[in-house]
């Protein structure tokens, strides 16, 4: 039987078939966008960043050897633990001050509002090692101090120079300063909550001191967090002015050594920029951790933990190279 004409067609001139666009898309490389600026600067920043390690571990006036020896001499580790209790105890007492301070801000009371920001407004104004050297020389103004009825009879009275030891000089003044701004930093996180939240506490007749317990400050902590840490760190690195009223800390004591090792000034100044850089990063992974906790119902995922960042980038990375090889 035979074909009509034009019927029958060669294999070379039979249509492609439906998916042979789609094979031959796949079968191409995509190649990524060349960025000739961004290898630069990489480059640059590699380079100078391999200088300034070179320039660390070879130049001989840092004299590492010595950094070693004082590292973890029992009185620099003296000095650091005095450096932590202050620390411990201003952050605290800071914090609470703040806290009270926000609330007197944030007040109907037009009393607490004035005295409020007039505290945060004076104590934000004055330098702090001037709150310090005048807490320090208290006593000279007052050397005893009374409880009792103003302008009456004192019910308690005590020596001043007695309680006024150098440790409670340099957590008062850096409470006190910190205070100031804390309160500045928890008024902010306050005000960032939702206006809702707020009225649907008081819709539910909740007790103001309990709204302000179980429902703003918890949602007001993630905004605060952050910042407070800020302060936290700025507290850390402020402790060294505690030298200016005699209480040797970290700093102080490295001072004290290098008045008295004069050719050791140098390795003293760089074991108290090591411990200082070990106190301020352990803060850093705290508040990863606590702005975590607290991003939970905020956020649909929780940002990965640093670790589980590393292994991110190690699988990428491994899934890349064999996409290279592959090629």
């Amino acid at each position: 039987m035979s074909e009509p004409p034009g019927a029958a067609m060669s294999l070379a001139e039979a249509p492609p078939p439906a998916d042979a666009p789609s094979k031959q898309l796949a079968a191409q490389r995509v190649l990524p966008l060349r960025r000739p600026g961004r290898w630069i600067a990489t480059a640059v920043v590699l380079v100078l960043a391999a200088q300034f390690v070179h320039g660390l571990v070879s130049n001989p006036f840092y004299q590492w050897d010595r950094f070693g020896y004082w590292f973890l001499r029992p009185t620099i580790l003296d000095g650091l633990l005095i450096t932590l209790e202050v620390t411990a105890y201003s952050a605290v007492l800071g914090l609470l001050g703040g806290i009270l301070l926000a609330v007197a801000r944030l007040s109907k009371s037009p009393v607490l509002r004035a005295v409020s920001w007039t505290y945060i407004w004076a104590l934000r104004s004055i330098p702090l090692i001037v709150v310090l050297l005048f807490l320090y020389n208290f006593s000279a103004l007052y050397q005893t101090l009374s409880v009792g009825v103003p302008f009456g009879p004192a019910f308690f009275t005590f020596d001043e120079s007695r309680l006024a030891t150098d440790m409670v000089v340099a957590v008062i003044g850096l409470s006190l300063n910190e205070a100031a701004y804390a309160a500045e930093v928890v008024r902010g996180g306050i005000l960032s909550v939702d206006q809702g939240q707020h009225e649907a506490a008081s819709a539910l007749g909740l007790p103001k001191g309990y709204q302000f317990r179980k429902i703003v400050f918890p949602q007001a902590l993630r905004s605060i967090t952050p910042n407070y840490v800020n302060q936290l760190i700025g507290l850390i690195k402020a402790t060294s002015l505690v030298f200016y009223v005699s209480l040797l800390d970290l700093f102080g004591t490295a001072q004290t050594m290098g008045a008295t090792y004069p050719g050791d000034i140098v390795p003293l100044l760089l074991v108290v920029t090591v411990w200082y850089l070990i106190l301020t990063s352990v803060v850093s992974v705290v508040q990863f951790y606590v702005e975590r906790y607290y991003a939970r119902g905020a956020t649909r995922t929780l940002p990965p933990t640093p670790l589980r960042k590393l292994r991110t980038t190690l699988a990428d990375l491994r899934a890349r190279m064999r996409r290279e090889a592959g090629v």
